[in-house]
């Protein structure tokens, strides 16, 4: 229902007409995992598919050949598929920033970065040099690029206009690329729906293990053929009581 912001810096040229409106997405799915569940994703998808059809399983908590009441050490759980809401399509409304500006190709100063952006705005305060008074300045993640933003509108079109500026900092004088900083908005999301192939969900198991024990006992039981299963990729169980999140990537 509500997607998170995220800042982004777009680099690289237009090589292909064709492709220049086009975003490939990346998705990555938090899934809610409610207490008395695991999620078991195996290296083939045959395996799951065989394990959803069985739908419940008796998983033997206990190896102990002297007991004879096996319902005492066996406890029944139920298995389903994993259902997921993907991107099919995403349009984005982009407008160019008519107060702000993002410099690019700043050099690896060996200054700590307030001072850095203390000269920034030093130099792109002044009149003489096409700026304005800064409102805000800000080194975009890990990026190397520093985005400004004046106080006043339209200062950042003649800037941009220039394309670069000589800054001199030290002894030195650098050449910075100044690009145009584009915000925008989600238009159009389109979802589909789509089954995970080798993640199967498990629910009912009742809160009788520890965590791990519990854990290491359901990977135990799903990867071996006699009860239908295979190998094991991966296995996130949450006990009773709790809750967890689960992260699903493009396979």
């Amino acid at each position: 229902s509500a997607l998170p912001e995220k800042k982004m810096v777009f680099k690289g040229l237009v090589t292909n007409q064709e492709d220049k409106n086009k975003l490939k997405l990346t998705p990555v799915i938090r899934y809610p995992l409610l207490g008395g569940s695991a999620l078991i994703t195996f290296e083939k998808a045959e395996v799951a598919q065989r394990i959803i059809e069985a739908k419940e399983h008796m998983v033997q908590l206990s190896h102990g050949e002297e007991l004879d009441e096996l319902d005492l050490c066996r406890v029944r759980v139920q298995a389903g598929p994993v259902d997921l809401l993907l991107p099919s399509a995403l349009e984005v409304r982009l407008r160019q920033s008519s107060r702000s500006i993002l410099l690019c190709d700043l050099p690896s100063l060996d200054i700590p970065d307030e001072a850095l952006l203390d000269k920034l705005e030093l130099i792109f305060s002044k009149k003489k040099n096409g700026g304005s008074e800064v409102e805000s300045r800000e080194f975009l993640g890990d990026s190397n690029q520093v985005l400004l933003t004046f106080v006043e509108e339209g200062v950042a079109g003649p800037l941009i206009a220039r394309g670069c500026i000589q800054v001199p900092i030290g002894k030195r004088e650098y050449k910075l690329k100044i690009s145009p900083c584009m915000s925008g908005d989600i238009a159009d999301l389109q979802l589909q729906p789509s089954r995970c192939p080798r993640t199967v969900l498990l629910s009912g198991i009742p809160d009788v293990l520890h965590e791990e024990t519990m854990r290491d006992t359901l990977e135990i039981h799903f990867q071996k053929a006699s009860h239908g299963g295979g190998e094991v990729d991966a296995l996130a169980y949450v006990p009773a009581g709790r809750h967890g999140v689960a992260v699903f990537t493009e396979d």
